[in-house]
């Protein structure tokens, strides 16, 4: 049984899938009109170690990530660029996948853009229209009711005076109460726009991702995530459009992941405490970066700093450090084992990683002591910590190569291995000091020796 934290109940409850062993999921992607940064990573490894979990638990997941490829900012950014929009959307499409690959992060089952389900968009706007939950104002813009949806503010648990204390009416809007919300958006006849029964335009955000899930997943599905930043009123919004819309329930459960900030700062352009992936990758290992972003629960704010990714490099070479030496892949996994059932136990817990890297720690004592007592079951036992890491997206690599690798290090492999042969030289001839010379020589280049029954070995100093 997999219990998860429903944000609509705000409390934990048992997971029942529409349909007995599957899984539908819908979780609002990114906006492509600049390069992924730490808080869309922060999103996109959280959802992934959550449909790793659920398939890994025998579940068929239909995994679904939309990508948002029309709106405000889009179009601004490529009319300051003098390009078409288009051209920057596909741009920072493939980026995005780039940046995906590098983080372990899997593709999803499907991933609509909103450009290619216009027909549907237009559909729910005619039919909320119809219901009396819509309204073109004079400008050409649609625009959905909120007091003709009773309901609204569920998920976000604001009441409809909190709503129209903090609403507002924008240059230009012709809205007829402050909390209505654009469904259509009129265009000039030369801008970016499809023709609609309310003339040239374009949709409005939220009814994007109200059309695309109903596309890809039908009216009513499983689970419902995104950021914690999108409940309201993004996810608000595509709850009022979608049921009143459909009249049932739009999805039954909701996951938000929680918020990442830089130095215990709201990360921000103008605090100059920005980064995005690739940048953070040009000087941290991937692995590092992704174990940073899943050692927190993923509903916890996640604090980025350069002490959480010391530690976390810290986790990741101890893990490695077990695996070492080890024939994980020759050896058969246990199964069934106390730290399995304790990790599924973990992860059954609303994805509870923390805990499950607690049983990564208790395992890795135990390999530890198993290498010199009993290498069989060192062996076996690294087989099963690399099988449930592979659910959180980690452990998959030789731990050779990542112990002696570091992203922004210029050590030179060849000359370690020279310098080392050097020493293990001088020990044979008895000659200490120099061998003491040359490891603190090595020590100097960040270098870690560690000598044992087969000769030294070495890693980098992380």
């Amino acid at each position: 049984m997999i219990s998860i934290y429903n944000s609509m109940s705000q409390k934990k409850e048992e997971f029942k899938p529409l349909v007995e062993g599957k899984v539908g999921i819908y979780v609002c992607g990114i906006t492509t009109y600049d390069y992924c940064h730490l808080g869309h990573a922060r999103m996109l490894v959280a959802f992934d170690v959550i449909t790793r979990y659920m398939r890994a638990r025998g579940f068929d997941v239909t995994y679904v990530r939309n990508i948002t490829d029309i709106d405000d900012k889009i179009i601004n950014r490529a009319e300051e660029n003098g390009e078409l929009f288009s051209d920057l959307t596909t741009r920072f499409i493939d980026a995005a996948h780039e940046d995906e690959k590098s983080l372990s992060i899997l593709p999803p089952d499907v991933e609509p853009r909103a450009t290619g389900h216009i027909e549907e968009i237009i559909s729910i706007i005619e039919t909320l229209m119809s219901k009396d939950c819509a309204y073109r104002a004079d400008n050409g813009d649609v625009y959905f009711s909120v007091s003709n949806f009773p309901d609204y503010g569920k998920l976000s648990k604001k009441k409809m005076d909190e709503l129209l204390d903090g609403a507002r009416i924008e240059v230009g809007e012709l809205k007829k109460d402050p909390r209505d919300f654009a469904l259509w958006k009129s265009s000039p006849d030369e801008g970016v726009g499809w023709d609609s029964p309310w003339g040239y335009g374009r949709p409005g955000w939220h009814v994007e991702c109200s059309a695309m899930s109903n596309s890809c997943l039908g009216e009513n599905f499983d689970i419902h995530g995104g950021g914690s930043d999108l409940l309201f009123p993004h996810h608000e919004n595509e709850i009022a459009q979608s049921e009143a819309a459909n009249e049932k329930t739009f999805a039954n459960l909701w996951m938000h992941n929680g918020p990442l900030r830089v130095d215990n700062e709201k990360m921000s352009k103008s605090l100059n405490n920005f980064f995005t992936v690739r940048e953070v990758l040009e000087q941290y290992d991937a692995e590092v970066v992704r174990h940073v972003l899943i050692a927190s629960h993923y509903r916890s704010p996640i604090n980025y700093s350069e002490q959480s990714l010391k530690q976390s490099s810290k986790v990741m070479e101890r893990l490695y450090t077990a695996l070492n030496g080890l024939d994980t892949a020759g050896a058969k996994s246990l199964t069934n084992s106390r730290f399995e059932k304790a990790f599924l136990q973990a992860m059954d817990d609303d994805f509870n990683t923390p805990e499950a890297f607690s049983v990564f720690f208790e395992m890795v004592k135990e390999i530890n002591k198993e290498k010199s007592a009993n290498i069989d079951t060192a062996n076996q036992l690294g087989a099963l910590l690399v099988r449930l890491g592979g659910i959180l997206g980690i452990l998959q690599n030789d731990p050779e190569v990542f112990l002696r690798s570091t992203v922004s290090s210029d050590i030179d492999p060849q000359e370690v291995e020279a310098l080392i042969a050097a020493r293990e030289q001088a020990r044979a001839d008895k000659d200490w000091a120099r061998a003491d010379k040359i490891r603190d020589q090595l020590a100097d280049m960040k270098v870690v020796v560690e000598d044992g029954a087969g000769g030294s070995g070495w890693r980098i100093d992380r």
